[in-house]
């Protein structure tokens, strides 16, 4: 087993990134969706109930209620923690330093502050799995920066702390419970595209918000689509298990499937940064070896190895093969792989029932649980036998207390992650320890543990569901409403926002699936936009000119169903094709009653005057001037701006990194050494021979001069 110190180096940088991104793409968002003019005020969210001041954040774990202390509204407070929260992670981005459990823990209290005000726009599956993921990056944060270390004889780092390993392993356990998961509800739900093997025939047009490359990936043959289903399923249920495996390469190999299906992901669909945050838990499948963490390690001379290291070899290859055959074998079986070579394609169908699913999956989920024991306690042995290599009485205690806290932290977040895991199999959710049922709802508002299951039911069979706003003055002539993101004009191609996520736009496609009633906050949304609120309008069309009702507020709106499907390759400058299907949204205006009992019902009619706060505070103003500054820019240009000043500020630490690397002595020494010794009868071409005069090290040279 190699080390993992480049991994969780690269780990802790990915979770960097996506807190960047998140707190990034809320923060543009955050005065049209929870501002006072807001869709949802944020405000109404937190109202004190005259209850204590730890009790109050215990049970609504927050940092806004000390908002009103620093001046601020909620709305107001929300900015300041997504400034602060993407102020940080780009620090742990870029300053090794700044990777420490205190900075992750503040990232982590920060966004879940966010989710309790978020409310319905915050209620995404990645969103819980960027606070669980946040969360393990405060144990895997080292206490102490990393510093240069000799290597150990054995591939490890001498100084490696015991511990180190311990809370990577959960992010490799999280990972399995996402994927292996998210694999099951695709057949638990009995959806028939999926047991079909077709949901990838509807998916690429129905998805929320599709990428150019979808279009064209639509109109790949049936066939390959049917395909590409069956290997999501092997990609999804039968790999996951090899996290685990003992043989690296099996490890590897499942790294890159993963990858693959991620990257495929993200060129096909605008799933903001959950891929990117699937493909940072990926990294829990690496090793320093594979990474070239061990300098030198490929080009060593192979030496004579004894017999039993050399039939360990031949049983692992042996295992390997066995293993890769068992999946190819299962995969022809139970989806009817056959291959047509008159036609050129391959025929695939599930063989297999519901009910032998099912038994199948009451027979290998606690299994599964108890591969994941194992796998821990191999971890705490391990760590327990690095224990016992280390050095010195002072050394040795340290180190056992730092195992015995993170040893248990980790074998406590083992635990609560067991109740959400086991919700994919009710029998195996019954038969779990009743202790580790108490654990979990003691913390299950922190989010330490979360059930996920992506893509469960494919939507859209008879085509893709979207609700289209129009607006009028005189009820008679309507005007289109047309948003940044989601589909509406026929002509426009799809965009590419990732890894930004229009939270209006992804509700939208959400509420298009039912009736209006179903998403209480569409009706808000409508007051708003009769009123002509510019924070909400903002969400509709960042450049308010383009809006279509910017001049006056439309008298009426209303809004209507449509089904939407992407064109045929032969239509010209059509990316879209749609029908009208029903009235959405009844046409109201303000003051309408029906508008009024629609308010009502859904609790949205806020009358109680905002709590006092000084607006003229200069935390107040600065972030006005802040956001004044940075409303004319798109979010997604925001995001992918940031994202090229860290490209930038990384060439710079390289470059200075490169020229005090050759200005240092010992670097010179070397090149001294290994430089041969001019010719006395070649004068001349020794001078063009001789290096130019490194910039970096002239001051150095000049130093010494003096002295």
């Amino acid at each position: 087993m190699a080390g993992s110190r480049l991994p969780r180096q690269l780990f802790l940088q990915g979770v960097a990134v996506v807190f960047m991104f998140a707190f990034a793409s809320l923060y543009t968002q955050i005065p049209g969706l929870y501002g006072p003019e807001g869709i949802l005020p944020a405000r109404r969210t937190l109202r004190p109930q005259g209850k204590g001041r730890w009790q109050q954040l215990w049970e609504t774990p927050t940092l806004l209620w000390e908002a009103p202390r620093l001046g601020l509204d909620t709305a107001q407070g929300l900015e300041l923690l997504s400034l602060l929260g993407a102020l940080l992670a780009l620090g742990a981005l870029l300053l090794s330093p700044l990777r420490h459990p205190v900075i992750y823990l503040l990232l982590w209290a920060a966004y879940l502050s966010a989710c309790q005000v978020g409310q319905v726009f915050l209620y995404f599956q990645w969103d819980s799995l960027l606070l669980e993921t946040g969360f393990l990056a405060v144990l895997v944060a080292p206490l102490r920066p990393a510093s240069h270390r000799k290597e150990a004889p054995q591939g490890r780092q001498a100084g490696a702390l015991p511990h180190e390993d311990l809370p990577f392993w959960l992010v490799r356990w999280l990972l399995f419970r996402l994927m292996f998961a998210s694999g099951v509800v695709k057949l638990t739900s009995r959806c028939p595209a999926w047991w079909g093997l077709t949901a990838l025939t509807y998916h690429y047009e129905t998805q929320c918000l599709p990428t150019p490359a979808a279009w064209f990936a639509h109109h790949l043959p049936v066939w390959l689509h049917k395909l590409s289903v069956v290997a999501t399923f092997l990609i999804e249920i039968a790999v996951p298990p090899l996290f685990f495996a003992p043989i690296r390469r099996l490890r590897l190999a499942a790294f890159y499937s993963q990858v693959l299906l991620q990257v495929l992901i993200i060129i096909t669909g605008n799933y903001n940064f959950f891929n990117l945050m699937t493909l940072v838990l990926t990294t829990a499948l690496l090793d320093d070896q594979h990474l070239a963490a061990e300098p030198g390690h490929g080009s060593r001379k192979k030496t004579a190895t004894s017999w039993p290291k050399a039939l360990l070899a031949t049983l692992s290859l042996l295992l390997e093969l066995a293993v890769y055959g068992l999946l190819a074998y299962g995969t022809v079986h139970y989806f009817g792989l056959e291959v047509d070579w008159q036609q050129h394609t391959i025929h695939s169908r599930t063989t297999f029932t519901f009910h032998q699913f099912s038994q199948w999956l009451k027979t290998l989920t606690l299994p599964t649980v108890w591969l994941g024991v194992a796998s821990l306690v191999w971890e705490l042995l391990s760590a327990l036998w690095r224990w016992t290599q280390v050095r010195g009485w002072l050394q040795k205690l340290s180190a056992v207390v730092q195992l015995s806290l993170v040893g248990t932290a980790t074998v406590a977040l083992f635990l609560i992650s067991l109740v959400p895991y086991s919700y994919v199999e009710p029998g195996t959710h019954g038969r779990l320890w009743t202790g580790a049922h108490r654990l979990f709802g003691a913390v299950e508002h922190l989010q330490l543990a979360n059930s996920y299951g992506l893509f469960r039911r494919m939507t859209g069979l008879g085509g893709r569901p979207e609700v289209v706003l129009e607006g009028s003055y005189d009820g008679h002539h309507w005007t289109e409403i047309e948003f940044m993101y989601k589909p509406g004009n026929l002509s426009r191609p799809p965009p590419v926002v990732a890894p930004h996520q229009p939270r209006l736009d992804w509700q939208m496609w959400f509420a298009a699936l039912g009736p209006h009633t179903h998403s209480p906050w569409f009706t808000s949304l409508v007051l708003r936009l009769l009123q002509g609120k510019e924070p909400v309008i903002r969400l509709v069309q960042s450049q308010v000119a383009r809006y279509p009702f910017h001049k006056q507020p439309p008298t009426y709106v209303r809004a209507q169903r449509y089904k939407y499907w992407f064109s045929q390759p032969g239509e010209q400058r059509q990316w879209w094709r749609r029908q009208w299907v029903e009235e959405f949204f009844p046409s109201v205006s303000l003051g309408d009653p029906t508008l009024e009992t629609l308010l009502r019902q859904f609790g949205l009619q806020d009358k109680s005057p905002p709590r006092t706060h000084s607006t003229n505070s200069t935390l107040a103003q600065a972030l006005h001037w802040t956001r004044t500054q940075l409303s004319p820019l798109e979010a997604p240009t925001l995001l992918w701006g940031l994202l090229v000043a860290v490209g930038a500020v990384r060439v710079v630490q390289a470059l200075l990194a490169t020229c005090s690397l050759r200005s240092s002595p010992l670097a010179r020494a070397s090149g001294e050494k290994r430089r041969p010794a001019p010719q006395k009868d070649s004068g001349a071409a020794s001078e063009q021979a001789t290096p130019a005069p490194n910039p970096c090290s002239s001051s150095l040279r000049t130093t010494r001069r003096k002295k």
